[in-house]
C-alpha cells in the first residue's frame, strides 16, 4: 500500500480568470488620482516605461498576480482584481473605502497594448504574447512544470522530469526499475475488505525515458475492480511515440490489454477514471490468484515498446 503524507512545496500559480468582458460597466471621474497620472504616462509614452513599472501598475495588491478584465477600483483609484474583490468584501484593500462596480477602463485598455513573455521563460519559453493572451498560454505551455505523478498522496510538488524523478525516489521511495519488461505481483490479504486501495507506483527507466506504473483498487458503478495503467513522463506528442501490453492470467486463462501510455500531464485521477488501462473484476482477479480465492495473489506482466 501507498504511504499517506505528502511532501508539499510553494507553488506559484495564476488565480485570475477571464470573466465577461461585456459586462455593463460604470465611468468615474479618475481627475487627480495616482492611477490616472500612471496610466496618461503609460498612454503618452509607454515605450519610455520600465516593465517593472507597467507590472507594478496591473499587479493585483492583494495576490500580487496580474490582473485581467474586469479590473475594480475605489473611488480613490486603487485597483484590485475581480477575484480578490469578493475576497476583501468588497472594501478596498488599501483605503477602506467600498468597491462598488467601477471599472478601471484606463488600466484594462494599457494592458491591451502590451506584449510580454511567458512566465515560464526561464524554463525555455521564449515566446512573446499579447498581455490576454498571455494567461491562456500559459495554462498550455510545454514548458510549464509538471504535477508530481504519484498517486498514493496528496503531494503539490511540480516541477521538470528530472526533479520529479529525484523526488519520488527520495521523497516517496517508489520503486526504481531500468528495462522495458517487467513482471509485478501484487498480494492483499482479506481483497473483499478493501473497497478503495492504491499500491506502491513503480517507474521504469526505458529508451532513456520514464514510465509510471499504477494499480488500484476501486468501484466501476458497484463493482469491485483492480486497475493497471501506464503514464508517460513527458508531453502527450511524446507519450504517443510510445506503446504498452499489460498481461494478467492464471488457471490457465489470460488477459491482455495493449495502448498508448497517457502523459502525466493528465492526473492520475482522469486516467484512472477513463477506464484507460487494464481492468479486472474482482471476482476475475480472485479466480486468476488461485487457491481459496481469499487472497489476492495477482501477477501483472508488461512491456513497453517505442512505435516506428
Amino acid at each position: 500500500m501507498a504511504p499517506g503524507g505528502g511532501i508539499c512545496k510553494d507553488v506559484i500559480e495564476s488565480r485570475v480568470a477571464f470573466a465577461d468582458y461585456d459586462m455593463a460597466t460604470s465611468s468615474m471621474e479618475l481627475r487627480g488620482s495616482p492611477l490616472r497620472k500612471a496610466a496618461t504616462g503609460l498612454g503618452e509614452n509607454l515605450g519610455a516605461t520600465s516593465t517593472n513599472d507597467v507590472h507594478e501598475l496591473l499587479e493585483c495588491p492583494v495576490c500580487v498576480n496580474l490582473m485581467y478584465p474586469p479590473i475594480y477600483q475605489c473611488p480613490n483609484g486603487h485597483t484590485v482584481c475581480s477575484i480578490c474583490k469578493a475576497r476583501v468584501h468588497n472594501s478596498c484593500p488599501t483605503c477602506r473605502n467600498e468597491l462598488g462596480n467601477i471599472r478601471c477602463l484606463a488600466l484594462e485598455k494599457v494592458a491591451e497594448s502590451l506584449e510580454l513573455p511567458c512566465r515560464y521563460q526561464t524554463l525555455g519559453c521564449h515566446d512573446i504574447f499579447p498581455y490576454y493572451s498571455k494567461l491562456k498560454h500559459e495554462k498550455n505551455c510545454r514548458y510549464r512544470p509538471y504535477n508530481c505523478p504519484y498517486a498514493g498522496a496528496d503531494c503539490c510538488v511540480t516541477g521538470n522530469i528530472s526533479f520529479l524523478v529525484m523526488h519520488l525516489k527520495n521523497d516517496h521511495k517508489v520503486d526504481m526499475h531500468d528495462g522495458c519488461t517487467f513482471n509485478h505481483r501484487y498480494v492483499k490479504s482479506n481483497p473483499h475488505e478493501v473497497e478503495n486501495a492504491t499500491w506502491m507506483l513503480t517507474v521504469f527507466n526505458c529508451f532513456g525515458r520514464q514510465f509510471c506504473l499504477h494499480f488500484e483498487a476501486f468501484h466501476i458503478g458497484m463493482a469491485p475492480v483492480y486497475m493497471a495503467f501506464l503514464r508517460f513522463m513527458g508531453d502527450e506528442d511524446e507519450a504517443r511515440q510510445f506503446s504498452y501490453s499489460l498481461e494478467v492470467g492464471g488457471n490457465g486463462r489470460k488477459f491482455i490489454w495493449q495502448g498508448v501510455p497517457r502523459s502525466i500531464r493528465d492526473s492520475h485521477r482522469k486516467v484512472r477514471d477513463s477506464q484507460d488501462g487494464l481492468i479486472i473484476q474482482r471476482n476475475l482477479a480472485l479466480f486468476f490468484s488461485g487457491g481459496d480465492r481469499q487472497e489476492l495473489k495477482l501477477k501483472v506482466a508488461g512491456r513497453i515498446w517505442k512505435e516506428q
